[in-house]
């Protein structure tokens, strides 16, 4: 039997500005329910963003001082990011989280909070998939705790392979640490290791070759990315942006390029079986802005201050935190979630006209 959901009760103490949601999706009467959108989407991935703070300054992202951090107190604490968690996996259908910062290796609980979500059961009756993305500083030192606490992928940044262009992308030299945890990533089986590339007019444009050879020797899995209106207003404009098709034309200069024949589903990335210099594998191009996947969207992101966001792109979020922390139920909590997600729009509206860049950096909504 399932039931129409409405909350009939406002959270204790919650915010004047708090609306309860009404109209959501059905859920069964054993209180599970997915998080399920107007559009018929079903959220089943979680990003949790553990930490606004990074210690990269990367041009893209920040400014070269840095950000103003969020104070401690209003944070989640590990005890309310593992309750949150538990909620997505036990009570709204999640089953895999990735988490993200800022920089999440800052976070020294890290390996706590992983083996906290993969001792978890999904609805499915299996384990949660989980994954970290990271610019890989210090991952090498803490690999083998992490894959002990549960930690099944890797995602790890990396512009570049010239140190001089490193250094200059990210205000630090540390091109050396990265791919020291690229090998440690790979040593440890973490398959595929996934390296993100941000793609930027008149800056990194001719590593595209230089890092696919490098990921194909490798066997690590290259995601080449459009980069996104998320840091600084002034460094991005549309019509300078490095689309996917010009991604694409670069590496054609150096490899035969395919469609890859397993199916997409809900993946961020459109893969591409590459071959050539002697070397075979797939890259993966993320063309967020000109061809968008939000059809097939099923995430749903947790900031590290406890906010719901529907989308990325999101201006508005249903924080979780207040209603926590004012003493709200499970349930209340849930149906808080469920509605925010309820309200999720059909796309991130880039190309729109009337599109307004999000207030939150990428660094405190988490990637």
């Amino acid at each position: 039997m399932t039931t129409r959901l409405t909350l009939k009760t406002t959270p204790p103490g919650a915010p004047a500005s708090y609306t309860a949601p009404t109209d959501l999706p059905e859920a069964a009467t054993d209180g599970s329910r997915a998080l399920v959108d107007k559009f018929g989407r079903v959220a089943r991935d979680l990003r949790v963003s553990l930490t606004d703070r990074c210690n990269l300054r990367c041009t893209y992202c920040m400014p070269a001082e840095g950000l103003e951090w969020m104070p401690t107190e209003q944070t989640l604490n590990d005890e309310e990011v593992i309750r949150l968690i538990t909620l997505a996996v036990t009570k709204l259908g999640i089953r895999q989280v990735r988490f993200t910062g800022g920089e999440p290796l800052l976070r020294r609980s890290l390996e706590k909070i992983i083996a906290a979500t993969t001792a978890l059961t999904t609805d499915e009756g299996g384990s949660v998939g989980t994954a970290l993305t990271t610019n890989g500083l210090g991952l090498d030192k803490r690999i083998t705790a992490l894959k002990e606490a549960g930690l099944g992928r890797v995602n790890i940044s990396l512009d570049t392979l010239d140190r001089e262009h490193y250094a200059k992308l990210t205000r630090r030299d540390r091109l050396d640490h990265v791919l020291r945890s690229i090998d440690a990533a790979i040593g440890a089986d973490m398959h595929p290791v996934k390296i993100n590339t941000v793609v930027m007019p008149g800056v990194n444009e001719d590593d595209i070759v230089p890092l696919a050879e490098y990921c194909l020797r490798k066997g690590a899995q290259l995601r080449f990315i459009e980069q996104m209106p998320l840091g600084p207003r002034e460094q991005w404009k549309r019509s300078d942006m490095v689309t996917a098709e010009q991604i694409l034309e670069r590496l054609r200069t150096a490899f035969e390029l395919s469609p890859a024949s397993e199916p997409r589903g809900s993946a961020p990335a459109a893969l591409w079986n590459a071959r050539g210099r002697g070397l075979a594998g797939k890259i993966g191009v993320i063309a967020s802005v000109t061809h968008s996947f939000c059809g097939n969207c099923d995430r749903s992101r947790l900031t590290t201050d406890g906010a719901i966001r529907n989308c990325l792109f999101s201006n508005s979020e249903t924080s979780l935190r207040d209603l926590m922390r004012s003493g709200a139920s499970d349930e209340q909590l849930a149906q808080a979630w469920a509605g925010a997600m309820w309200g999720k729009l059909p796309g991130h509206g880039i190309d729109d006209p009337g599109f307004l860049q999000p207030d939150r950096p990428m660094s405190a909504i988490g990637g």
